[in-house]
């Protein structure tokens, strides 16, 4: 996929890879940040390392299985945004991640929205979902922001650190191509 980079009037967005090394490690390691998300924290600097590779790796291929976006503020690594492919490559689930430093500023809102822009743009996918756990009211916050809409509730969710099955909720939103 060609080097991609998007803008907002706070952010830019560009390929998310081992650029970000020592950034990503200090925001996906933080326990207290990732305490409702399914595959982090990172516990070792070598778990990033594996994801950055992966991440550059993805933005080298014909027909990604995902893509994340590095978040800058001011030309500071601050978060990511992800979208990643369904098996029939016709919906999109989003994630994101933000340093703890960065919340409450609908940053991750504002990304999350060019990141939705664009893959309408570029891949033509219009339906979109996000999981989160029922605890996270700020990505929950975010999902209702970007206009998803809350269709399930579920349990079996289990969190990377936590060992407590918790539940879940899915929101979805499909629009229309132009």
């Amino acid at each position: 996929m060609k080097y991609t980079e998007l803008r907002t009037k706070r952010l830019e967005l560009c390929p998310h890879g081992m650029k970000y090394l020592a950034t990503t490690y200090e925001y996906s390691s933080d326990v207290e940040n990732t305490k409702y998300m399914a595959f982090l924290p990172d516990f070792s600097m070598e778990e990033t390392k594996t994801f950055l590779t992966e991440c550059d790796a993805q933005w080298e291929k014909e027909e990604p299985e995902f893509l994340e976006f590095a978040v800058l503020r001011d030309g500071i690594h601050i978060g990511a945004v992800g979208i990643y492919w369904n098996e029939i490559r016709d919906t999109l689930e989003l994630g994101w991640i933000l340093h703890p430093a960065y919340h409450g500023r609908g940053y991750i809102s504002e990304a999350a929205k060019a990141v939705i822009e664009f893959a309408k743009t570029q891949f033509g996918v219009c339906h979109f979902i996000a999981h989160c756990d029922t605890e996270n009211a700020a990505s929950r916050r975010v999902m209702e922001k970007l206009g998803l809409e809350l269709v399930q509730r579920s349990g079996g969710r289990r969190n990377k650190g936590s060992d407590q099955e918790r539940w879940d909720y899915l929101y979805e939103a499909i629009w229309d191509r132009g």
